[in-house]
């Protein structure tokens, strides 16, 4: 084995070894090399990406209407810009065999991904069955060339009913939820993430029902990092957020500014 797969092992290890029910990895997302030199400079071990921040900084909007070749080259640079681990959102895949985005996602050095179960030509929720076995052939490719790559593989129930206008409680979504998450880590996932549970007492029961680490999205509506390490979550991302507050205080300036050049032309 090279020197350089010895280092990108060593980071799938680390990656792996910070998700800790009750004592969760905290992920502020990155959109560049710039945020994420920011986010390593914090002090914090790990980088992850946020396809929303990616695709925006690359003119596209979320949800694959960005190139897949694009946006997993704008990983690889963030890859090469930091000297932590860093964990891609890989959104759906991009259309890819399992054994393509594996080559993709290691040849650009990244220690993990995320995966949803979202088919996004289709503007639905993929049958479990077949995505767990999508991502049981992830999790082989991986294995076959000895790449412990991190998974973690984003179940989109929540945001579904969130994106439809559903009023329903959240805790009514949790079995078909945990049947997801089930299945998914029996595939050979590290990690489940159910995007946009919030309601305290649904995290609860999620976490409890699922056999493999949990990751919360961090809003306004969720708990906060320390209510959610009392619930046991294990890896904590704040998505797009970041990314969108940043871009709302630049257009703020950009409003100021406006304002005074208008001042002295008057």
């Amino acid at each position: 084995m090279t020197t350089e797969s010895n280092d990108l092992e060593r980071r799938c290890d680390r990656l792996r070894s910070l998700h800790t029910p009750g004592a969760p990895l905290v992920l502020p997302n990155a959109w560049d090399v710039a945020s994420a030199r920011a986010v390593e400079t914090a002090g914090f071990p790990v980088v992850a990406t946020t396809s929303g921040g990616v695709a925006a900084a690359l003119g596209y909007e979320d949800h694959e209407r960005a190139p897949g070749d694009q946006m997993l080259a704008a990983a690889a640079r963030i890859v090469r810009g930091v000297g932590v681990p860093v964990t891609v959102d890989a959104e759906a895949g991009y259309g890819m065999e399992p054994a393509d985005l594996v080559t993709t996602v290691h040849d650009a050095g990244a220690a993990g991904c995320n995966l949803e179960d979202t088919d996004h030509a289709a503007g639905e929720l993929r049958d479990p069955e077949p995505h767990a076995a999508w991502l049981r052939g992830v999790r082989e490719a991986a294995s076959a060339r000895g790449y412990g790559l991190v998974i973690n593989a984003r179940v989109d129930v929540f945001l579904t009913a969130l994106l439809s206008g559903s009023d329903r409680p959240q805790r009514e979504l949790l079995p078909d939820a945990l049947r997801r998450a089930r299945a998914y880590l029996d595939a050979g996932v590290d990690c489940v993430y159910p995007i946009t549970l919030w309601e305290a007492n649904a995290v609860r029961e999620f976490v409890s029902g699922s056999p493999g680490p949990v990751n919360i999205l961090m809003t306004p509506r969720a708990p906060s990092i320390s209510e959610l390490a009392e619930l046991g979550v294990a890896r904590i991302s704040y998505g797009g957020l970041l990314q969108r507050q940043a871009m709302e205080q630049f257009t703020g300036l950009l409003g100021s500014i406006a304002e005074a050049k208008g001042a002295t032309s008057r």
